[in-house]
């Protein structure tokens, strides 16, 4: 015998309300000062259930009721003004990269409050992990901002992460980023740790704050060292299974290309060959000066004019055409964006790139340079502890600062 549906709960004056203080919140969260009026056209709310959970919101520390404002040409009561309290809480965007961290600590609006960065380099998983907890000391003391006020922290690793913050393990390569990182900071400081993919977290970034907003079809390609890619499908991100989705290893079979080497990587290996051939006459020698050639120096020489430079950056730009194609075809992004601390350099890479891309498919996606340079993964990061903070909001407990 088939058991009968079950009932769904009822709806009591508590839960109702708490649903209400959701909705009211995200139209707050998302605009500036607004009046009661403005807040029931938006949440079709009764002027006394919005004031009553306006009140409610206050007395939590999430809004802040200004004076009232009075129209000129209004009769009556002036209306009460209410605007969500970007500063009832902070959070922190951490970029763990190879090299460095960098500390993003910002209000609840996303506003950067303080910043810190330490090298990582070379260095033991605990010893990184004690770098980074110094890091957000700094960040923390330079602002006056304690643990307490700290509602959640935003970590980019450059690592496969699934949809529930873990590291993919199995693969002996990326386990030696499981570090135990999120739990040693929480014990540490208490306030949660949510670790995300580097590139995904630059896809939220670009997203966000970027030459991506307002687009839903976006792939953002991390392209210094390594390639890593972002990738978000009508406005969300695509972990896979075990948050592998994005993962470049597959460039080793693409023709043309061979490896994950990245922009950075490439041009620096090039330049390096170059100089060491005695038979081959380019600025890069002099630019040089005996210490190690750069990416950075290998467009400066093309910059001004050196073949050998030129030559190296058009094979870059044809190699990474292929990547942004391979991308176009398998995903059929709107937008693909070339990000990282090579960002700004790649602007020299567009018309090689774009002129080969059209080679390569029918349907090649726009392709544009971030805006956000090196902290591209760490305003990620800060987008991603926004969104934990919002979609928890009623949940948590505030250290409330007025503003």
């Amino acid at each position: 015998m088939a058991k009968p549906p079950a009932t769904p709960p009822t709806a009591t004056p508590p839960m109702l309300r708490r649903v209400n203080a959701g909705k009211l919140l995200g139209v707050l969260i998302r605009t500036g000062v607004m009046t009661g009026t403005g807040l029931i056209e938006a949440t079709g709310m009764t002027r006394a259930t919005v004031h009553a959970v306006c009140n409610d919101l206050i007395s939590m520390g999430w809004v802040i009721e200004h004076d009232p404002g009075r129209d000129d040409v209004s009769v009556g009561r002036p209306s009460r003004r209410f605007e969500f309290n970007s500063r009832a809480g902070f959070v922190l965007g951490i970029d763990l990269g190879a090299a460095k961290t960098t500390v993003l600590l910002t209000d609840l609006r996303g506003a950067t409050i303080a910043k810190a960065g330490r090298s990582v380099a070379d260095v033991t998983p605990a010893q990184r992990t004690e770098l980074v907890h110094e890091t957000v000391v700094e960040a923390l003391a330079s602002a006056g901002v304690t643990d307490g006020e700290v509602l959640a922290a935003g970590v980019g690793v450059a690592a496969p992460v699934d949809r529930d913050g873990s590291i993919l393990v199995d693969d002996e390569f990326w386990r030696r980023f499981d570090a135990g990182l999120a739990n040693r900071l929480t014990e540490l400081h208490g306030w949660p740790v949510l670790l995300e993919n580097d590139a995904n977290l630059a896809a939220l970034g670009e997203h966000w704050r970027g030459v991506g907003r307002e687009v839903d079809d976006l792939v953002v390609l991390l392209a210094g060292e390594r390639f890593g890619s972002g990738l978000m499908d009508s406005g969300r991100l695509l972990h896979g299974s075990r948050g592998g989705a994005g993962e470049m290893v597959f460039l080793k079979l693409v023709e043309g290309v061979g490896d994950t080497h990245g922009i950075a990587r490439i041009a620096r290996e090039r330049g390096a060959e170059a100089v060491a051939d005695p038979a081959v006459e380019t600025t890069l020698r002099k630019l040089a000066d005996d210490d190690p050639v750069t990416a950075e120096l290998v467009f400066t020489a093309a910059a001004d004019g050196d073949e050998v430079a030129l030559g190296i950056l058009q094979d870059v730009a044809g190699r990474t055409a292929r990547v942004v194609a391979t991308l176009g075809i398998l995903f059929n992004p709107e937008l693909v964006v070339l990000g990282g601390a090579v960002a700004e350099a790649a602007t020299a890479l567009l018309p090689d790139l774009e002129r080969q891309l059209a080679g390569f498919t029918s349907t090649p996606p726009r392709v544009a340079v971030s805006s956000l340079g090196d902290a591209i993964v760490s305003v990620g990061a800060v987008r991603h502890a926004l969104n934990y903070v919002e979609q928890r909001a009623l949940d948590l407990h505030l250290s409330c600062r007025p503003e």
